[in-house]
């Protein structure tokens, strides 16, 4: 009998409650630099900020990564909030599971700048790493959440423009509907640290521009036509409130015969892999990443 290793989940729960949810887009985005730096980052990462394309980013680089290959990494938030500040170890940790560099993209966010902001940054850092002569089939692009959703929006606009897309895509806890049709939105709502309907309901309406409807397949991309895509990889918490944001989009690569594979982690938390340092089942998540990439990456 297999058996699953939640330890630690308490220990990051017990965080995220440690004081009350923060109220403004300032203390939000405040509260998220907080908690995803909780635990520092490997000693042996190296860090080098770089402009790519106009879009502020850092190169993360663990021993022995090909330098050749990388990883476009788009950080969750709901696309109010995050940072690379925010997300620095897990797309550190998972260029490393993967032996390649991470590039980890600082996109406008909104209110500030609605969609289609965040979409055209990752698509200046997009044409600016095919500029640096990184082919797209060395290139796998993935996210937490909202950058989960950014990376299928961003694989949707270069499939429209006849462009070659990334040899793979990888979706941690994916934000696919903004439209908040999955039961799981209230079916998990009691056990979810992090997410709820209301708060939900609130970054899609700072999100999503007048005259654009939430359904639109840029900003909700499980109601895209999801024909061609890539391999992709799917990993989402059991406990989270967007569980059926990744059921359902898997369901419909099925449809339109993509190659998908989704693991549900038993107990896990939305966004699970940020606090890996403490999570065994994160970087266990993070190692299935990487083996992921290896088999695809040209």
């Amino acid at each position: 009998m297999t058996t699953r290793d939640d330890s630690g989940i308490e220990e990051v729960r017990a965080l995220l409650g440690s004081k009350p949810r923060p109220v403004g887009w300032a203390e939000r985005r405040a509260r998220i630099v907080e908690v995803g730096s909780a635990w520092p980052v490997a000693e042996d990462i190296a860090f080098t900020p770089t402009n790519a394309g106009g879009v502020p980013a850092e190169w993360s680089r663990a021993p022995g990564a090909d330098t050749s290959r990388a990883l476009l990494f788009l950080h969750g938030g709901g696309y109010c909030s995050g940072s690379i500040a925010s997300h620095r170890t897990m797309a550190a940790e998972a260029g490393r599971a993967a032996s390649i560099r991470t590039l980890a993209l600082e996109y406008r966010l909104a209110p500030e700048h609605p969609f289609p902001a965040s979409l055209e940054d990752a698509l200046a850092a997009w044409d600016w790493l095919i500029a640096t002569g990184i082919a797209p089939n060395r290139i796998v692009v993935g996210g937490d959440s909202a950058g989960g959703g950014l990376s299928l929006a961003l694989w949707q606009e270069l499939r429209r423009a006849g462009r070659e897309g990334p040899a793979c895509v990888w979706l941690v806890s994916p934000w696919t509907d903004l439209t908040m049709s999955g039961a799981s939105v209230d079916d998990n709502d009691a056990i979810d640290p992090l997410l709820h309907r209301s708060y939900l309901e609130e970054l899609a309406a700072a999100y999503v521009p007048p005259g654009l409807t939430r359904d639109d397949p840029r900003v909700s991309p499980l109601f895209a036509d999801l024909t061609g895509l890539p391999p992709t990889l799917v990993q989402v918490g059991a406990d989270e409130t967007l569980l059926d944001d990744s059921l359902r989009l898997v369901r419909a690569a099925a449809r339109a015969e993509a190659d998908v594979r989704l693991h549900v982690l038993p107990h896990m938390i939305h966004a699970f892999p940020l606090w890996n340092a403490v999570l065994p089942a994160a970087r266990a998540a993070l190692a299935e990443f990487g083996d992921f990439a290896r088999r695809h990456l040209g």
